[in-house]
């Protein structure tokens, strides 16, 4: 196999020579800037600085405590029945407002994303690296496309990609069907190429089946967040129910040794981070991945040292 650092000169050399075209973007989780301080700032403005953001460990990966989400860069957005809101986003997110906000990213001390594996996301993150001298660190979300398993994860790899988890909309249908000799075999190739390999999971269901099946994941991502927010239910829902039972997955992972990657702790924008970054904190995540615009960034940052730097009554001790 050709070696990974020759695939990574290739890349760049192929990036830097390719000419960027516009194309749109979306978010992952809006956390309200109107309710949090300083939401009138101008975009990029800074709080100032409390201190380094803590770090974690996964592997030999060390990663910020508060890691950048992604869908932003992908076009998605979780707008409930608001139908504009994507296209709204599109025309937001351009190619150097994706960088702005990774720039920013590093100067509040997140030095890491999580970013779904498509061609875009392939050239931003080469174009960041190469072109624009950035170092954050991208943990690739992958699917296993049913003509070739292998290629999403072979992709990420080449791509230069320091860590790598199966999508969990992936995981929780795969779970749900008894598959899980698929998900094993997933997480073989990915720690075959030498970085950490995880599995993430919108159910419960999921990390509990890993576990139970011995499969040797370096990390969970699970969705975590108190379920308080009036479009969480009763049904019908509209794309606003990310976790269906905090209390349980809570109790999972107070006794699972597994690092673990929070996600939609903000409900899609439905909590504010001091609520959602504290409730996820003490109920025992190591990690908190959340979507950001560029205005939110410093103010989620300084809102996570905070909470962080605060009393947490954690149960669960840290495992990364």
């Amino acid at each position: 196999m050709e070696s990974r650092v020759d695939r990574r000169s290739f890349l760049k050399s192929s990036v830097l020579g390719a000419g960027a075209a516009g194309m749109g973007f979306g978010f992952e989780d809006l956390a309200l800037a109107a309710h949090a301080a300083g939401a009138n700032q101008p975009a990029g403005t800074q709080v100032p600085d409390a201190g380094p953001m803590p770090r974690g460990r996964i592997g030999k990966l060390e990663i910020s405590r508060l890691i950048c989400g992604g869908n932003l860069t992908s076009g998605h957005a979780h707008s409930r029945d608001l139908i504009y809101v994507s296209p709204l986003l599109k025309r937001y997110f351009t190619d150097d407002k994706i960088f702005e906000t990774w720039r920013l990213c590093e100067q509040n001390g997140i030095n890491t994303c999580i970013l779904r594996l498509d061609d875009q996301v392939l050239r931003l993150i080469q174009e960041y690296w190469y072109g624009q001298g950035g170092k954050v660190n991208w943990i690739c979300q992958c699917t296993l496309p049913k003509d070739d398993w292998k290629s999403d994860i072979l992709r990420a790899v080449d791509g230069g990609a320091h860590a790598a988890y199966v999508h969990g909309g992936i995981a929780d249908q795969y779970v749900k069907a008894g598959r899980m000799d698929e998900l094993a075999r997933a997480i073989e190739l990915i720690r075959k190429n030498g970085i950490p390999a995880g599995i993430a999971g919108h159910m419960v269901e999921v990390p509990i089946a890993v576990q139970m099946h011995g499969m040797p994941v370096d990390f969970f991502m699970k969705t975590f967040n108190a379920k308080k927010y009036w479009s969480a239910g009763p049904m019908p829902r509209h794309d606003s129910v990310f976790e269906e039972t905090p209390e349980q997955t809570r109790d999972f992972m107070r006794e699972s040794k597994i690092p673990w990657i929070a996600y939609k702790v903000l409900g899609a924008g439905a909590i504010h981070p001091r609520e959602g970054f504290k409730y996820a904190l003490e109920n025992g995540a190591d990690f908190l991945c959340v979507g950001m615009f560029d205005f939110q960034v410093a103010e989620d940052a300084s809102v996570a040292r905070d909470v962080l730097a605060s009393a947490l009554k954690r149960a669960r001790p840290w495992c990364a």
